[in-house]
């Protein structure tokens, strides 16, 4: 058996179906575009029989997209299936998915349909489904709640029909990873030749590990979502399957062809398109997935980050581990960060510092780059400070920012319009700094609750060839904004300083 896994993709499709995750034809474009460069195998552009835009959205993805196979899914009716066929016209590689419920609950009580029935529609629909497209997958609906006998009855019809790729959702998150591993194991058995796929759900929080078992069962393909976006509590994280793949590869044998190194890129930008973003912990991709706070871990990473990382950042597309400085963090930590603002103390001040930053942590949760440099005695002047800025904005009024910094004892301001008004103090910002820079990332949090919250804003900025980070935090967002922006640029100064 191959251990090559399939990865299917159906964050434009499945994905999409959850609440507040719904995208317009361009933004479906634009990220089938990622997911292409991802190196995913099969990208699910939609549903095309649910309505005209649904149905534009999977004919523009098809004419995109080059490499991939472009799949269009459809039920097991006629109307859905010649839909499919006509969005898939201009694809390179079209696939038509088609699928029919075959659990009884779903017989019974949804389709109202005897088992007789739904084995002749399903067999009816690939066939169709064959006339249209050169690839056809079966999807039998709330597989993992079917009677095995009239599953595997299915199944073998549809094979027979033409359906190469068989899926068995656990449609509901249901099963557990020891029961569905058996269900997978007895179908790689029974139906000879037929490539097993699945498709988990994570009402239980086992998509993944669901996912992971049938692998090791004999599934050769994974249905999967970026950020593990879905109905309900979600999908299979196409992310967390493949690094686990990856990284345990030497136990599970399976590779993909996914550059992982594109992972964080590719959730990202389906955060910024979707507006919503992935809980902070969340595994691979999170905001916190490479971040260490306690003092015993910021001492491993810093010693080896094997000791507390069992992946690299840069091999999801992460730029470097993140050491947060709060009320656990320890001496290497603080003496490492110190380092990094351009300021070196003795070993015995930053026992010291390191007592202050636990200290004021207690009071304020957050030590920002500003505080660290105010905790310790003898710091140099900064060479580059925001001293005020004031913005004009309104749905009616072109915005328009002016900010002073202090850069070396002087002050220099500058004014700008721009998008927004966090658009025009930066513009402003960089009139006033003299030189350009490149903003990559910008994450911004709450660190407490309420109208008056404060908002912690770190930024990552490159000017040359170096890259620097920033962090500050303020009651108002866009002096936050800038306080972290002019932070990461002062240090950016300092590097191109100590290279020269």
């Amino acid at each position: 058996m191959s251990g090559r896994v399939v990865v299917f993709d159906t964050t434009l499709r499945d994905g999409e179906q959850s609440p507040g995750c719904s995208m317009t034809p361009a933004e479906k474009v634009r990220l089938a575009g990622k997911l292409e460069r991802l190196g995913v195998d099969v990208i699910e552009a939609g549903f095309p029989s649910a309505s005209a835009g649904e149905f534009g959205s999977v004919e523009m993805v098809a004419a995109e997209v080059r490499s991939a196979r472009v799949a269009a899914l459809a039920r097991a009716k006629e109307n859905d299936i010649v839909a499919a066929g006509r969005a898939l016209r201009g694809a390179v590689h079209p696939l038509i998915h088609t699928f029919l419920a075959t659990s009884e609950l779903h017989l019974v009580h949804k389709l109202r349909i005897t088992q007789a029935q739904c084995l002749e529609q399903a067999v009816a629909g690939v066939k169709l489904a064959r006339t249209l497209a050169p690839e056809v997958e079966f999807s039998a609906e709330d597989a993992s709640r079917t009677d095995y006998g009239f599953l595997r009855e299915v199944l073998q019809a549809v094979f027979e029909a033409g359906a190469v790729t068989l899926n068995v959702p656990d449609t509901v998150g249901y099963a557990l990873p020891h029961e569905y591993a058996a269900l997978v194991e007895r179908l790689v058995r029974d139906l000879p030749g037929a490539v097993i796929s699945v498709h988990c759900h994570n009402d239980l929080g086992l998509a993944v590990a669901n996912t992971l078992a049938a692998l090791q069962a004999g599934a050769r393909q994974v249905e999967c979502t970026v950020n593990g976006i879905g109905e309900r509590a979600g999908n299979c994280a196409l992310e967390e399957v493949v690094m686990a793949l990856k990284v345990r590869q030497d136990v599970l044998g399976l590779t993909t062809g996914v550059h992982t190194e594109l992972l964080a890129p590719a959730s990202n930008l389906l955060a910024n398109v979707t507006g919503v973003w992935p809980q902070p912990n969340k595994a691979v991709v999170g905001r916190n997935a490479f971040a260490h706070e306690a003092g015993i871990h910021q001492h491993g990473i810093l010693a080896n980050p094997l000791c507390y990382e069992i992946m690299t950042p840069a091999s999801v597309g992460v730029r470097e581990t993140a050491l947060v400085l709060g009320k656990h963090s320890g001496k290497h930590a603080v003496s490492s960060r110190l380092r990094a603002l351009g300021v070196e103390v003795a070993p015995e001040e930053v026992e010291e510092v390191t007592a202050r930053v636990k200290e004021l942590a207690d009071r304020k949760k957050l030590v920002t780059d500003d505080d660290l440099l105010d905790l310790v005695s003898h710091t140099p002047e900064r060479t580059v400070r925001l001293l005020r800025y004031q913005v004009v904005c309104g749905n009616a009024l072109l915005p328009t920012a002016t900010v002073e910094l202090d850069i070396d004892g002087k002050r220099h301001s500058a004014s700008a319009v721009g998008n927004g008004p966090l658009d025009a103090a930066l513009k402003a910002a960089d009139t006033a700094l003299g030189w350009q820079l490149e903003l990559l990332e910008m994450h911004t949090r709450a660190l407490t609750a309420g109208k008056d919250a404060v908002a912690e804003v770190v930024v990552r900025v490159r000017r040359g060839d170096n890259e620097t980070t920033g962090q500050a935090a303020s009651t108002d967002s866009i002096e936050a904004a800038l306080r972290a922006y002019v932070s990461a640029a002062g240090a950016a100064r300092r590097a191109e300083e100590a290279a020269a």
